[in-house]
């Protein structure tokens, strides 16, 4: 996955392991900080990222996960 990606409800409450109906809230928070988007296709609904701010700290966040991996092997 990457981070520039959209992800469905379902697909971001399997990632960080929690129902769908949190993921939704949560979601909607974001929303109204401005921090993600969304589009709906039909009955799903997508979310992306909305802040270059965020998104370069993710972005570090998994560098730094992947440098570690590759010390650590």
């Amino acid at each position: 996955m990457t981070i520039e990606e959209e992800l469905c409800v379902c697909d971001v409450s399997a990632s960080v392991d929690c129902s769908i109906a949190t993921a939704s809230h949560h979601l909607r928070s974001l929303l109204k900080q401005g921090l993600v988007k969304f589009r709906k296709d039909g009955k799903v609904v997508y979310y992306s990222l909305d802040d270059h701010h965020v998104s370069s700290l993710v972005h570090m966040a998994m560098e730094h996960v992947q440098e570690g991996k590759a010390v650590s092997e």
